[in-house]
């Protein structure tokens, strides 16, 4: 009882004091609004996909497609990837694309190679070019053609969001 009291006193004048401090200083400027993730509606949402509209690369892994998104607009897609398959699964969440290496080989799969490398994930995740009939060892794959778009449109920084 005694902490909310102390609560219920110090909040108040906390609050004064911090807007006395900022009544002079310009306005700031209002933040984005937030996805509208968890609320069932599309809001937020980059239409015809899973991720949001600040996604610029989308997978839905258990649909096993994917989109380029640019301005919360679908840009390519959905088009067949193969994703990780069960026990190594392509890792669900955010992440940003963190380097690119067009002649990419696998350190551990015996130098196996990896065309058009983004990878986005740790543990060496990557989008890349490869076979689409068998699940992969935790990358997403993608057939020739949209492994090379993939590389050219994707750049160091670009959120990836799975789904």
């Amino acid at each position: 009882m005694t902490a909310l009291v102390t609560v219920l006193v110090l909040v108040p004048g906390v609050l004064l004091g911090a807007l006395a401090a900022t009544a002079s200083a310009a306005p700031a400027p209002a933040a984005p609004a937030a996805p509208a993730e968890g609320r069932g509606g599309s809001e937020g949402r980059a239409e015809g996909t899973p991720c949001s509209a600040q996604a610029r690369a989308c997978v839905d892994r258990a649909g096993r497609t994917a989109w380029l998104i640019r301005d919360g607009r679908i840009e390519a897609g959905p088009v067949r990837v193969a994703p990780g398959g069960q026990g190594k699964e392509t890792p669900l969440g955010t992440f940003q694309v963190e380097w690119k290496n067009r002649d990419h080989r696998s350190t551990e799969f015996d130098g196996a190679p990896m065309p058009f490398a983004v990878f986005f994930a740790p543990g060496g995740i990557a989008f890349h070019e490869g076979n689409l009939d068998s699940p992969s060892a935790g990358c997403v794959r993608l057939d020739r053609a949209n492994a090379e778009r993939w590389y050219a449109s994707l750049q160091v920084g670009d959120r990836v969001e799975v789904r």
